[in-house]
């Protein structure tokens, strides 16, 4: 078995290799290139310094190919960094996953800082609302059902259980999906994955990183998943929504919030189990799918559920956000 010494400087090596097949360092000797491991669940990403400028350079994990589309990721990534949400993308590889990005200076948030900081929470929901104003149209339409069934094909696959009480689950996921279809929101640019870690505070601006998720979808979905990450509870909730929403919102649009949350919790519970299937090493994932598919039970069987569908199926006349996205986009 390696130590962790050689396992690390094995992964430098890979680095520096894949490196070189981009033109931007081509021909770079390895002592002129610095080169820093930075954190990542899946993903082995890394630092790039070279000539003084600063650079981030991403190398896909094991199978994300399976449910990551490499094409969508880069198109979207361009799309957010020309509207300066984004870092500037610089080499893409779709075939292998591979991309290198501007290195964005900055501070790199986290859960506790924006459930505690409800300025910072205020403004990374802003940037959100940015991403979701882009006028553009992203590649790929993210849903979360569909995902649940790509995700549970995968396990199915790699022969991993599912966790026990999916079955009850999956009846009031189906019950959710028919609540929220039944008043469909307009579909907007979104990044799906706002893990706090993939926001940056460069001081003046909030950046977002880590596109491979994002696509076209219902804008609650990013608020709900950025509320489960950070762990917020009701109040937090409503400064996040007051932020976005410019003022009050509508009590449609919180139900809205607590089914995405539950299917939040859901959807990730099942990729935790997949990163688990895969013996990836970098977490503990197989506890976090059960602490997630755990509160997901909770939302599911809990006293306000049945109250927040019915909430999200009247919502068709409560217009006005509705109306005012509709409005706001163009179709490409």
């Amino acid at each position: 078995m390696l130590s962790d010494g050689l396992r690390t400087n094995k992964r430098l090596e890979k680095a520096y290799k894949m490196l070189t097949r981009v033109p931007l360092f081509a021909g770079a000797r390895r002592k002129a290139v610095e080169i820093e491991p930075l954190g990542s669940l899946t993903n082995m990403s890394y630092k790039i310094v070279f000539n003084e400028t600063a650079y981030a350079l991403r190398l896909p994990g094991h199978d994300t190919w399976e449910y990551i589309d490499r094409v969508a990721e880069e198109r979207n990534s361009k799309i957010a960094a020309a509207a300066h949400i984004g870092a500037d993308v610089l080499y893409v590889d779709t075939g292998s996953g591979m991309m290198v990005t501007r290195f964005v200076e900055g501070e790199t948030m986290d859960a506790a800082w924006l459930a505690q900081d409800t300025e910072a929470l205020a403004r990374v929901t802003r940037t959100l609302r940015g991403v979701h104003d882009l006028g553009r149209n992203f590649r790929f339409r993210f849903n979360v059902f569909g995902m649940l069934e790509r995700y549970l094909d995968l396990l199915y696959k790699l022969r991993q259980p599912l966790p026990v009480g999916y079955g009850e689950v999956e009846r009031g996921a189906e019950a959710a999906r028919r609540a929220l279809e039944s008043s469909p929101f307009p579909l907007v640019p979104c990044h799906n994955d706002p893990w706090p870690n993939n926001f940056i505070d460069a001081g003046e601006r909030i950046y977002l990183i880590d596109w491979e998720f994002s696509g076209m979808n219902d804008p609650l979905w990013d608020l709900a998943d950025l509320s489960v990450e950070c762990g917020l509870g009701p109040e937090q909730d409503r400064t996040m929504m007051e932020a976005y929403w410019c003022g009050d919102a509508a009590e449609g649009l919180y139900s809205r919030l607590e089914l995405y949350k539950a299917m939040s919790d859901l959807m990730w519970s099942l990729w935790s189990l997949i990163q688990y299937a895969n013996d990836n090493p970098l977490d503990d994932f197989l506890a976090d799918a059960q602490e997630r598919f755990g509160r997901c039970e909770e939302r599911i069987h809990g006293p306000d559920f049945e109250r927040h569908l019915d909430n999200v199926r009247m919502y068709s006349s409560v217009r006005a956000p509705h109306d005012e996205f509709s409005e706001r986009l163009r179709v490409e």
